[in-house]
């Protein structure tokens, strides 16, 4: 009789990822005109929803740019409702090889172009794009010519202007004084930042100098400094149709830009929020504002019902329906000057927490009350009319 042997048995199981540890994201790359471009997925499409798009500044890549943010609690609970698409810039991602002497590195205008390519091979239909610095002036270009596939736009940082002869001269001047490294890290950092030598500063500085693919960030640069002005103008043909969030800190290096651009924009289709003590990467520096910022963004687009912040869920916070017409949408936007309200220029349905949904009382000239949470002021003339965190 054959002797019988105990064999134990293990059930496998996943890999479960601790909470705060997003699930990595699928990996992908695509042909286009203008040469090889690398992108990130996370999740899965949803119906008739738009992908969140991210485009990062020079010296950085989609992580280094945005996983900060998108790694936030609060963030993962709006992202979810989403597919995620983070763009690299050719020649960012990791492990990028280098480019071979003298290859002509795509314009900010060419790499904009190469956004339908990545949404043709998704077959995706429209956006919602974030973007920093070069990036947020690269999904700009690519809305003033693909106005029907944004939904909205997050601007943090964009300059929309080109460089004119002083800053070419000024730009000329520090490259002889300067590395690569530090005339970036200029870009990015405001200047109390860098001479207090931030533990962020650092960190980015090591990673610049360290970068293995250097020579790459600096056609990146490049491309950046050689950049078309994009002629927005109020009320013109050339501006943004969409919905759009221009988000600059206190005291950054492109803090006039922005503010400039804001001036330039739609009144009733932009918001300007000016963060106190963000630095120059609003992003890095103060996710959770940003994105409780973002919440109300996306709500006022039609997404997303009701956004609530569970920080103020037993406080009574205001909430706004969300399918409302785009002016009254848009109009659901208080001050962050001291949490002062701003008077709503409609009425809006609005419900508590806890309690059903009930008919607006407010009129057109009323002030709404001041229920605290954080909603956005209207685009307006410039510094004076945007919302501070």
């Amino acid at each position: 009789m054959t002797e019988l042997h105990e064999v134990q048995i293990t059930e496998e199981k996943p890999l479960l990822l601790p909470p705060s540890q997003p699930v990595p994201g699928k990996k992908h790359s695509v042909e286009t005109p203008y040469g090889l471009v690398a992108f990130t997925v996370h999740g899965t499409p949803k119906p008739k929803r738009p992908a969140i798009l991210t485009y990062h500044d020079v010296g950085l890549n989609h992580q280094s740019c945005f996983e900060t943010l998108f790694r936030f609690e609060d963030m993962q609970e709006i992202v979810k409702n989403f597919v995620v698409v983070h763009v690299d810039a050719p020649g960012m991602e990791e492990g990028a090889p280098l480019f071979p002497l003298g290859y002509q590195y795509p314009s900010l205008d060419q790499l904009a172009d190469m956004i339908p390519c990545i949404l043709q091979y998704l077959n995706f239909t429209s956006i919602i794009g974030i973007g920093v610095g070069a990036g947020a002036y690269i999904l700009a270009r690519y809305s003033l010519s693909h106005p029907d596939t944004v939904e909205g736009l997050v601007l943090i940082n964009i300059d929309p202007n080109a460089k004119g002869w002083m800053d070419w001269a000024a730009h000329k001047l520090s490259g002889l004084t300067s590395s690569i490294p530090e005339m970036i890290l200029a870009h990015l950092f405001s200047q109390e930042e860098l001479s207090g030598c931030t533990e962020l500063v650092q960190q980015y500085r090591e990673a610049l100098v360290g970068a293995p693919n250097l020579s790459n960030i600096q056609l990146y640069w490049s491309s950046y400094n050689t950049r078309r002005d994009l002629n927005f103008e109020r009320g013109g043909d050339v501006t943004l149709k969409c919905p759009v969030m221009l988000v600059v800190g206190d005291q950054a290096p492109h803090e006039d830009a922005v503010v400039e651009c804001n001036s330039k924009l739609d009144p009733t289709q932009t918001s300007f929020l000016k963060m106190a003590d963000s630095g120059g990467q609003p992003q890095l520096t103060q996710p959770g504002k940003l994105t409780e910022a973002f919440k109300y963004f996306v709500q006022g687009m039609g997404y997303i019902p009701y956004v609530l912040d569970r920080k103020l869920s037993m406080s009574g916070l205001l909430l706004h329906d969300a399918p409302v017409a785009l002016p009254h949408r848009l109009a659901v936007q208080r001050s962050l000057r001291g949490r002062e309200p701003v008077p709503l220029p409609h009425p809006l349905p609005e419900q508590r927490v806890g309690e059903p949904p009930a008919a607006a009382t407010a009129c057109p000239g009323e002030r709404s009350p001041n229920h605290g949470g954080l909603l956005l002021s209207r685009g307006g003339g410039g510094d004076g009319d945007a919302a501070r965190l």
